[in-house]
């Protein structure tokens, strides 16, 4: 199929690993041109270079803090400086802060998770749009959460902090929609990261059991709407923001697209 993708220019943020790498990874394979950032030069250099050689596009990696606003304008100018504009922003920095109950989290906890988790999408989108309006034409695309829709009883911060991007995508969508600007949501549930992996992993040695028995006890446990029964793959992510950013959703924009393998039990 012929998204459209081909010469387009795009930024992913948090892209050293990941759903951030996978996204990047198949813009790549699209003939897109593909910033990716993260705050670890070393790992994002690797992961850019890995990305290159299986491709043969154009990939640069550019170090920045999401959560700093002098760095997320910094990224925007650095691309448009090597490629000349943005055509797709893909928000994918994000954190889920301290684990703690409701009770014990802090001012400075809310407050560093909505600067991460809302605030870097913000200040990103701020910075990509003047492009995007100059060519009348461009996506945004925000990595969110089941858990903005089903909130759980921990990580309350988060939780909010989802629902608040969710929102604010809605919003913008329509602020933007007359300027051929694209904007809309993915909410991701129980994907296999490398953080999460790790997680299991150590839930499999402290349980001694193999982390196929982790994974089925945590699905049981934590998620038990995922009616595929397993895990998500950061490229089945990856693959829902590539079509959302072609050509071929240009009647789309303001939705929340779950990939969630079913987990979100309401309508």
């Amino acid at each position: 199929m012929e998204l459209g993708l081909n010469g387009k220019v795009v930024l992913v943020t948090a892209a050293s690993q990941g759903i951030g790498k996978a996204v990047a990874e198949a813009f790549a394979a699209e003939g897109s041109k593909v910033a990716i950032t993260a705050r670890g030069m070393d790992e994002l250099q690797k992961t850019a270079r890995e990305i290159r050689e299986r491709s043969g596009a154009e990939v640069i990696g550019v170090a920045a803090d999401a959560s700093k606003a002098a760095d997320n304008i910094r990224m925007v100018d650095e691309v448009v400086k090597r490629f000349g504009t943005v055509h797709v922003l893909v928000n994918n920095a994000g954190g889920v802060g301290a684990f703690a109950a409701f009770h014990d989290l802090t001012d400075e906890d809310w407050l560093d998770i909505f600067n991460l988790n809302v605030m870097s999408a913000v200040r990103a989108s701020r910075a990509v749009l003047p492009y995007m309006q100059r060519q009348k034409w461009g996506r945004i695309i925000n990595i969110s959460s089941e858990s903005a829709t089903q909130p759980d009883g921990f990580m309350p911060h988060y939780n909010a902090s989802k629902a608040a991007m969710n929102n604010l995508t809605k919003s913008i969508s329509k602020a933007y929609a007359t300027d051929g600007i694209l904007i809309n949501t993915i909410s991701p549930a129980f994907i296999m990261t490398p953080l999460l992996s790790n997680m299991l992993q150590k839930m499999a040695n402290e349980q001694r059991t193999s982390l196929e028995e982790a994974i089925a006890r945590f699905l049981a446990n934590n998620r038990p709407h995922i009616e595929v029964k397993r895990p998500g793959e950061p490229k089945e992510v990856a693959s829902a923001v590539v079509f959302l950013a072609s050509e071929k959703a240009s009647f789309i924009t303001g939705t929340n697209l779950r990939v969630d393998g079913g987990s979100v039990a309401s309508v």
